[in-house]
């Protein structure tokens, strides 16, 4: 039981592929574990045990019948409680959309469905998916894998827990600001942040529409580009012969290693940076305004989008919230119109000057979260200082979100630390590429 339940989503889809292993029998260890675990319904909001045994037996005919639809034919995986699913009920971690049920297959998870994925379950996450820590008072907080008293990450925790604690191959989370990044970092696994638009949005739970991503969180960057094309994201990259040699790296100095980086994720990150130079890649410091300039207009295109969202529900049912989620919302209450398009149309700009001057390089680097996961009861104590440890949190994942990048953060040798590379639009192969050459360097 327990070795299935610790194979990368690839290998077990390889072992069904070979008849080593039975679809039915994979899906049967994680259903086991799920069922073992103490912490099971802090990580998984709804477990369909039924529906899962029927998706393992159909995949398991097609298996035999060699009818498998592609290399996750059969493997296991959870999917955030904000993946609509016909028939069953779909909340985003909040209380105001209690008994909230779609009528429909999110476009993603369909295409999963498509593939032969077999979904576990539905997993818990921050309230509507607005904040990067992962802490949840109204419905769960999910572990952190390295400390049950430190934040799990979000807001895709329950997808990080289910994959770190063997009760799911893979997970799949939705990234806003940082929200698959981060809980992936925090629980040294590998998450990509998608370019906005790559895979469809419909059947969300939305909370920023025009930053909204989806991405998987799994134990490696091949599990990573297979989750990818089997919601929709087009071929899986070869990533065989994938090599560091003449690979070209920019670290970027602007904000993201500003002095409120902290020791353990600077130092962990500058170990992993010597050791890509050390394996043949070429790394070059560089500053970037762009970021300087993009970073003060947070506040307003995405507040003031998630507050057009969801002001008319919070200002009904609010008091359901947690207080430091919701206050957040009600930040974006006073931006206007104007102001909105107004900083929408600086963003573009910046979105080209960035692209012009990083068009040298093969991937940008930066530390995954500037800070080690905080204390959870200390973060519910203050809410002062959970906004505080929120925003540091975000601050260099919400970069590739503004300039619309794709990123991938992979685990370094230092637990909770990760180091990101953040790619070009619609550049996700090549940054697979470039990632499954760098994870086994940086990882020590």
């Amino acid at each position: 039981m327990a070795e299935i339940t610790e194979l990368s989503a690839a290998e077990t889809g390889r072992r069904i592929e070979s008849g080593a292993l039975d679809a039915r029998e994979a899906t049967e260890a994680y259903l086991s574990a799920i069922d073992a675990h103490a912490d099971a319904s802090r990580i998984y909001t709804r477990v369909r045990t039924d529906e899962a045994r029927r998706e393992a037996a159909a995949a398991a005919g097609r298996a035999k019948s060699g009818l498998r639809r592609g290399p996750l034919d059969g493997v296991p995986i959870s999917w955030k409680d904000l993946f609509d699913f016909s028939g069953e009920i779909t909340e985003s971690g909040s209380a105001m959309l209690k008994g909230r049920t779609p009528e429909v297959d999110a476009v993603v998870v369909a295409n999963a469905k498509r593939a032969g994925l077999v979904a576990l379950g539905k997993t818990h996450q921050t309230e509507l998916a607005f904040s990067g820590l992962g802490v949840n008072p109204v419905t769960a907080t999910p572990p952190n894998r390295f400390d049950a008293a430190l934040a799990p990450g979000g807001s895709s925790s329950g997808a990080a827990a289910s994959v770190v604690f063997g009760l799911a191959a893979a997970g799949i989370g939705s990234d806003t600001g940082g929200s698959v990044r981060i809980p992936a970092a925090w629980n040294s696994l590998v998450g990509l942040k998608t370019t906005h638009g790559l895979l469809s949005d419909r059947g969300l739970v939305p909370l920023c529409a025009r930053f909204d991503t989806t991405g998987p969180l799994c134990r490696t960057v091949e599990d990573s580009a297979l989750l990818l094309e089997a919601m929709g994201g087009g071929s899986a990259p070869d990533l065989s012969g994938a090599t560091l040699k003449g690979a070209r790296f920019a670290v970027l100095e602007t904000v993201a290693l500003d002095a409120d980086c902290r020791d353990a994720p600077r130092a962990a990150f500058e170990t992993a940076v010597d050791a890509l130079s050390r394996a043949g890649a070429k790394v070059e410091r560089v500053e970037a305004p762009e970021v300087a300039a993009a970073l003060p207009l947070s506040p307003v295109v995405f507040t003031g989008e998630a507050w057009a969202e969801w002001g008319e529900t919070i200002e009904e049912k609010g008091d359901l919230m947690f207080a430091p989620v919701r206050d957040r919302f009600r930040s974006g209450a006073t931006i206007t119109a104007a102001s909105y398009i107004r900083d929408w149309r600086r963003l573009e700009r910046i979105r080209s000057e960035w692209a012009k001057r990083m068009a040298a390089f093969d991937a940008v680097l930066i530390p995954s979260a500037p800070l080690l996961p905080p204390n959870v009861e200390g973060l519910l104590a203050d809410a002062e200082f959970f906004a505080q440890e929120n925003l540091l949190t975000l601050r260099n994942t919400r970069i590739a979100n503004l300039l619309g990048l794709c990123a991938l953060t992979l685990p370094t040798a230092t637990p909770a630390c990760g180091i990101m590379l953040m790619g070009r639009p619609y550049g996700e192969a090549h940054l697979c590429r470039f990632g499954a050459a760098a994870a086994p360097v940086v990882a020590g």
